[in-house]
């Protein structure tokens, strides 16, 4: 005999992630759209002066990335609906605040090389982010190998395997 749970369904909270470039923006508004789910892309939440500083060809510290973060988790927290946000979480204590911060978060990692987002990035138009920041974000990523509640695709796969892999594990 099946358990009935009972009272409403917490709303699912979903971090796509990884490198720049690697397809956060496209596969998190395909999923968002595939599961009516609210979806933003977390660039649009960086501070005026962060994406000076990325345009530069600064790399972010942490003292920049922090605040950022902030307003990562009161999006996801926002609303009663299910969310998905593009959201970079390079390093294991973004992800480990976003866990403390934000229930029923889970994330998918898009795994890519540094020559698929090297080759990726230089031909983007109309993005802050130069290529030669491509070596910093790869210098900051913390794989998230084993952690809980991570799905790990590679960026380079079709949009629509992706889909097919991620859509189940949601439900």
């Amino acid at each position: 005999m099946r358990a009935v749970a009972s009272g409403p369904v917490a709303p699912m909270r979903l971090v796509v992630m990884g490198v720049t470039g690697c397809g956060k923006s496209t596969v998190g508004a395909a999923i968002a759209e595939s599961i009516g789910a609210r979806f933003c892309d977390g660039d649009s939440l960086h501070s005026a002066a962060s994406v000076e500083k990325m345009r530069r060809g600064e790399p972010l510290t942490d003292e920049d990335r922090w605040p950022w973060f902030g307003r990562i988790a009161t999006f996801l927290n926002s609303g009663e609906s299910h969310t998905v946000i593009a959201c970079s979480a390079l390093r294991k204590a973004y992800r480990d605040y976003l866990r403390q911060e934000v229930s029923n978060v889970r994330f998918l990692f898009l795994d890519a090389t540094p020559e698929l987002i090297t080759q990726r990035v230089s031909t983007r138009q109309n993005h802050y982010m130069p290529v030669s920041l491509v070596k910093s974000q790869f210098a900051t990523l913390e794989r998230p190998d084993g952690e809980r509640g991570v799905t790990a695709v590679p960026a380079d796969a079709p949009l629509n395997d992706i889909l097919r892999r991620i859509l189940p594990d949601l439900a």
